[in-house]
């Protein structure tokens, strides 16, 4: 796995199977993005079964294929969607493509597991959410910063737990290494991934809505700003945002982790509660340790460090897989996945509006 590269950041844990050998059967498709492999690993490590995979490219179906060699290649994505033993499909598509595949996904009696973020438009949201209530499917988003990552889902656990009291603010910085010269064509131009708002920022909105037990919020700033270079790039952003329930919410995102860092990016998290607060170092323990998955908590009793890494796991994949089988809630909701993506949108468009 690589930590200096996010776009190839695949976390696997063993975990224990959720179901058993042959029950949950998956396909992957559209290899565009290297978020799949993750994705993959996640459903693999439950006890997914992986079956087949589409691509049009054979240099990625190739590679996929040596990574996952249980996947059997299809010439057309119509094989998968035909296929009645499949229940779900992953795929990180182009952004601005995830939509339409998921709807062709979801009106083939399957559910979807896409890569972030899942829409570029508001448009191509009410679509699917239209799409959700009349196939009765799931729309899955792999909002990966919190869900493959050990410190930041034990973080969720002890703000839900009261631990640190009534959740007041969160704070997210979330830097990611840009590599130009790794990157595919449409990384530049933003009408392919929405903005970096839509994009990387649809991570930082979830965590604020998960981790402050918000169900709507409302837009107080939004800026971003266009790379000198290649000016189809934003490699800065800045939103901030209240929550229904009176939680505040700021959050950075940008592409300027330097060269001399040992990871793709300094994410981190920072969580004011009532009775404690919470840091959350999600990639690197700064001129300590590198990987490193730890929590800094502070509460009524002491003050304590959480090393996650290995301790965690990754419990979403699982859930997922229970959900996508039986029609429950446990992993993530739809409202929740919808209203990360709204705001993380509508911060983008604040944003544009003042920029043009």
């Amino acid at each position: 796995m690589s930590i200096s590269d996010g776009a190839n950041y695949a976390p696997s844990a063993a975990a224990e199977h959720v179901v058993a050998p042959g029950e949950f059967r998956f396909a992957a498709a559209f290899l565009d993005h290297g978020h799949i492999n993750g994705q993959v690993n996640g459903l693999l490590d439950a006890g997914g079964e992986l079956v087949a995979v589409y691509d049009t490219d054979p240099s990625r179906l190739k590679a996929f294929c040596e990574r996952f060699p249980t996947a059997r290649v299809v010439e057309h994505f119509a094989d998968i969607l035909a296929d009645d033993s499949i229940q779900l499909v992953a795929a990180a598509a182009i952004p601005n493509q995830r939509a339409d595949i998921g709807v062709q996904v979801l009106k083939a009696g399957k559910d979807y597991f896409t890569d972030k973020s899942p829409f570029t438009t508001l448009e191509q949201l009410e679509t699917v959410r239209q799409t959700v209530e009349r196939t009765n499917r799931r729309y899955f988003v792999y909002y990966a910063e919190r869900l493959h990552n050990e410190a930041a889902w034990r973080a969720g656990e002890i703000t839900q737990s009261g631990e640190i009291g009534d959740v007041i603010q969160v704070l997210n910085i979330a830097p990611h290494r840009l590599s130009a010269a790794t990157r595919p064509h449409w990384f530049f131009d933003k009408p392919s991934y929405g903005g970096i708002l839509t994009d990387i920022g649809s991570h930082q909105v979830e965590q604020f809505l998960t981790y402050a037990g918000c169900l709507e919020a409302s837009l107080t700033m939004a800026r971003v700003r266009k790379h000198p270079e290649y000016p189809g790039l934003e490699d800065f952003g800045e939103m901030a945002m209240v929550g229904d329930n009176g939680a505040s919410f700021y959050s950075r995102v940008d592409w300027f982790t330097p060269d001399g860092m040992p990871v793709w990016g300094d994410g981190r998290t920072f969580i004011l509660g009532t009775k404690g607060s919470i840091e959350v170092r999600k990639y690197v323990d700064l001129a300590r340790k590198a990987p490193a998955s730890v929590i800094l908590l502070a509460d009524q009793k002491g003050v304590y460090e959480l090393d996650c890494a290995g301790t965690v796991g990754f419990p979403f994949f699982g859930q997922l897989i229970l959900d996508s089988l039986h029609g429950t809630d446990t992993a993530m909701t739809q409202a929740h996945i919808f209203k990360a993506a709204e705001l993380s949108m509508a911060a983008q468009k604040m944003a544009d509006e003042q920029h043009g």
